[in-house]
């Protein structure tokens, strides 16, 4: 089940700034942790400014700066006490929303920040280079080993390895040194009350007021990101009523304090319901022959490793492709780029957040902690990423000169690739179906 944006790594990873910077068990203490500034080297900041989990269930279009307006306040009031009618009939206690409303107000900084959610594009690459940068690597493994048993417990309960999780719990707050402190209710009502997104948000602020009823937390600790993620490992409050977990065994889901065992748990819970399978990598790096049929290439062509092998594609290391279930070749920066053999289980991380280099962000680090180096094959680090104007101008010339990517919605989708190999195998290019800036520019030539 794969919902949300989609985004090329290839091209660059589109990153929209909605963050801060989706029994028993053992005891976990925070971890001690260096103060973190705004200065600090980006390989030590807490969070990778990634798409949140609100991107994967569908949002709005960017608005910039220039086309921001003003929301009033003045409507405010009437509209909460037309939301506590609908949220009474939805099953919301009068008690819990006068506790939860208590004092709330219309917070401009939230509408600030979703009216002028910053689009920036960043190589994979450069995206790895902090995603699974030395520092975040042994931060990983120390963490990894403080809470060895309680991530093994839960690793023996939901089947999803103890790295993975762990790989999660980094990029997502750097292991729970950046979980947001913006009030959840406050700003879900802010933006549902804005009403370019209603539907979603009063879906979430429902769903937060769930959380409280149900005594998992109370209004005061229920914080997060301006946007709704919440938590150690950033769960939107509907994620958190579909997967969350009591793992400690105290009576609530608490994935908001110092003791991260539930929302490492509840993560789990979430993979495993979405289909991990324990012991199937989630990619391994592959070296491609000569001549290799690029049209082969792809998420959405599937093959067993016996193909793959027939074929010449090899390990890194120059074993054979081990038979972990259909599987594809993904090439995220082209023929000159790491190329990898990616199974079901990277589409299982895409249900979490479906970025190409998320998923990859994720492997990768957990690769890291668990003891494997770096990828072995290099980088175009001399191409940077297309903007977002630069992709819609790309689906749009592609489809004038005959090559049509059927939509023009600056996402480079299997669609986009397609037509971008059609065109390279017209020009007499590798037709690998990398959309860069090189090729954008010979096709403002043609």
């Amino acid at each position: 089940m794969r919902t949300g944006i989609r985004q090329l790594v290839g091209v660059g990873v589109a990153l929209l700034a909605t963050g801060a910077s989706a029994n028993t068990a053992l005891s976990l203490r925070p971890l001690p942790r260096p103060p973190i500034t705004a200065s600090s080297d980006p390989t030590e900041r807490a969070v990778i400014v990634s798409i949140r989990p609100a991107m994967r269930q569908g949002t709005a279009p960017l608005v910039t700066r220039a086309e921001a307006t003003p929301v009033s306040t003045s409507g405010f009031s009437t509209w909460m006490t037309e939301f506590s009618r609908r949220a009474r009939a939805a099953g919301i206690r009068q008690a819990t929303l006068d506790r939860a409303f208590a004092g709330i107000s219309l917070n401009q900084r939230v509408i600030e920040r979703d009216q002028n959610q910053a689009e920036f594009s960043r190589t994979l690459w450069d995206y790895l280079d902090s995603a699974a940068s030395d520092t975040r690597v042994a931060n990983g493994r120390a963490a990894l080993r403080e809470h060895r048993a309680t991530l093994a417990r839960i690793e023996r309960r939901y089947g999803v390895e103890a790295e993975i999780v762990t790989a999660i719990w980094g990029l997502e707050s750097a292991y729970g040194t950046f979980r947001g402190e913006v009030p959840i209710i406050e700003a879900m009502a802010t933006l549902a009350y804005e009403g370019r997104r209603q539907e979603f948000f009063e879906a979430q602020l429902i769903a937060a007021l769930r959380i409280v009823q149900a005594g998992d937390t109370d209004p005061a600790h229920l914080r997060g990101s301006w946007a709704g993620a919440m938590g150690h490992t950033q769960f939107m409050p509907t994620s958190f009523l579909a997967h969350a977990v009591d793992f400690t065994g105290d009576g609530r889901r608490d994935i908001w304090g110092d003791d991260p065992t539930d929302a490492l748990a509840s993560t789990a819970r979430y993979l495993s319901e979405n289909g991990w399978t324990h012991g199937q990598p989630w990619a391994l790096e592959v070296t491609l022959p000569s001549g290799f049929d690029f049209s082969q290439s792809g998420e959405t062509v599937r093959h067993a490793a016996a193909h793959w092998n027939a074929m010449g594609v090899r390990l890194a290391d120059g074993g054979r492709i081990p038979d972990h279930g259909p599987s594809s070749i993904l090439l995220p920066a082209g023929h000159r780029g790491v190329a990898l053999v990616i199974y079901e289980n990277f589409h299982v991380i895409e249900t979490y957040n479906p970025a190409d280099a998320y998923v990859i962000g994720v492997g990768h680090l957990a690769d890291r902690i668990a003891g494997a180096a770096e990828f072995r094959g290099g980088w175009p680090r001399e191409d940077r990423a297309l903007s977002n104007d630069e992709r819609f101008e790309l689906q749009r010339r592609l489809t004038a000169a005959g090559f049509s990517t059927r939509r023009v919605d600056g996402i480079i989708g299997p669609l986009t690739i397609q037509a971008v190999r059609e065109y390279q195998s017209s020009e007499g290019l590798v037709p690998d179906g990398y959309a860069s800036e090189t090729l954008l520019r010979r096709l403002r030539r043609g």
